[in-house]
């Protein structure tokens, strides 16, 4: 009997989650995947093998006990699932909407050899959004206790994105008071002004933010690293340890004719003006973005797919995406991609850019594009794209946006003596701890590895916030939080 249980459960089709209508949705900022019943996810986590030596486990960059909790959710109990989860995840509700868990704990799942993996992420959204934290250590721990905060100690994280989340939550929650400086107004990093509503909504973010301020931490916004603040200041002032978690926000452009054109926008700000300047509410908010009708979307990546996306909402009347190489080789999630088409984006694979073409007033009127085939595969194993000599085209447009990555902004680095850096203005760091060339300065997510997923800038937090604890707690840091008085809910 034994042996033929897994081969059932394997049998067992995974459990499909609600979506709105694409029709319906392209029009609209909420939230397209609608989350699982209590019933679904009962059902998709008896899918589950439990695996003895879980390999999804494995997968997952902040190492979630998955098996135990997906075993949680198939009992019913929400509240020890949502422990679970806790013990090493700070973002649930987070991770489980933005994660790509078809290349890491769902790409490792047994199951997806032979058919499709448990819905891992699903769950973990599921958990995340059904239960309720009875107090602030409880929404950041798992568990009804915190630290006894300490005066003795104090933290600075620069930066307020999914690395630096992580690490505040960790320290706060072993006592050591954390303060967040943000260059923005609004607390959340990428996870606010890059992401767009319809993939995470914003009460998700603030949520998770209102948590950790009940918890102690202090966030500064409008303080820009490197410029309002630096890390030598910080130091000299008495923080203890400073954790550098500004992401790597710098454009970077196609270096072609036209770029400076009227309607010619980097992908950063673009997202930037309609999430965190409220664009898609417009006209409740006075905040409009550009009002493009004809819009060309350069890149294949998860960016290139939020900017597209948000177009369409905001009215575009066609939406297409350039992309040097095929459908086969973008870096977007599968997901993504296939919710854009769903919607009605246009995909032009094998289109490279030439010039952006203006009128006489400095608008973008179109844009000559390149046709390009696959040739050998380059340092990244894709194949590198090939211009087709002589074949070019031009395209009507009167908004581009481009999206071919990001760079680390320089200003941390040039305030920091003594601060190395590797390519293109990355941080160096240690993958284990985090620390940096200076003592006591640590650093983490895309500004140490260069654009990458929020899971992975999360692992990064924790790694660092870890070794931190460990530098100014001792052995105390691997200790279960001393039990103190919560603070009530509702102040969160």
């Amino acid at each position: 009997m034994n042996a033929t249980a897994p081969s059932k459960k394997a049998k067992a089709p995974r459990t499909a989650m609600p979506e709105q209508d694409p029709k319906v949705r392209a029009r609209n900022f909420e939230e397209v995947a609608l989350g699982y019943t209590p019933e679904m996810a009962a059902a998709e986590a008896a899918r589950c093998l439990q695996c003895k030596k879980p390999a999804c486990r494995k997968g997952c960059p902040v190492e979630i006990d998955i098996p135990a909790f997906i075993k949680q959710v198939a009992a019913g109990d929400l509240d020890a699932a949502y422990g679970v989860i806790r013990e090493t995840n700070s973002l649930p509700a987070v991770c489980g909407r933005v994660c790509p868990q078809e290349t890491q704990c769902e790409g490792s799942c047994i199951l997806g050899k032979k058919g499709e993996p448990v819905a891992i992420g699903r769950l973990e959204r599921f958990v995340a959004d059904s239960y309720l934290a009875r107090s602030a250590c409880e929404t950041v721990t798992g568990t009804p206790a915190c630290s006894m905060a300490r005066d003795d100690l104090k933290v600075a994280c620069i930066g307020s994105g999914p690395s630096s989340l992580t690490c505040a939550g960790y320290l706060a929650a072993r006592g050591i008071p954390v303060t967040v400086f943000e260059a923005l107004h609004e607390v959340g990093g990428v996870l606010v002004y890059g992401i767009p509503e319809f993939r995470l909504p914003k009460g998700v973010v603030r949520q998770e933010v209102q948590a950790m301020k009940a918890l102690g931490v202090e966030f500064r916004t409008n303080w820009v690293g490197g410029k309002t603040i630096t890390v030598p200041e910080l130091l000299e002032s008495g923080y203890d340890a400073v954790f550098i978690g500004v992401g790597a926000g710098l454009p970077r452009f196609l270096g072609i004719p036209g770029e400076n054109l009227i309607g010619v926008f980097s992908a950063n700000e673009y997202l930037t003006r309609v999430n965190l300047g409220r664009a898609y509410k417009f006209p409740a908010t006075d905040t409009p973005t550009f009002p493009g009708k004809h819009v060309v979307v350069f890149g294949g990546g998860n960016v290139a797919m939020d900017s597209a996306r948000t177009a369409m909402r905001l009215g575009a009347e066609k939406v297409s995406l350039a992309y040097r190489r095929t459908e086969h080789e973008m870096p977007c999630r599968r997901e993504e991609l296939h919710h854009a088409k769903e919607e009605g984006l246009e995909i032009l694979c094998l289109n490279a850019p030439l010039e952006f073409i203006g009128d006489d007033k400095g608008r973008l009127t179109a844009i000559a594009m390149q046709k390009m085939m696959l040739g050998e595969p380059d340092d990244s194993g894709r194949c590198a794209p090939v211009a087709c000599q002589g074949d070019t085209c031009t395209l009507e447009a009167d908004m581009a946006i481009v999206a071919v990555g990001t760079g680390a902004n320089p200003l941390i680095s040039q305030s920091t003596p003594g601060l190395s850096t590797y390519r293109r203005g990355y941080i160096t760091a240690d993958p284990e701890t985090g620390e940096t060339s200076i003592r006591n300065v640590f650093a983490g997510g895309d500004i140490v590895t260069g654009a990458a997923t929020v899971i992975s800038a999360m692992g990064a937090g924790r790694r660092a916030a870890k070794a931190i604890a460990e530098r100014l707690l001792g052995a105390a840091a691997a200790d279960p939080p001393q039990a103190r008085a919560a603070d009530d809910p509702a102040d969160a």
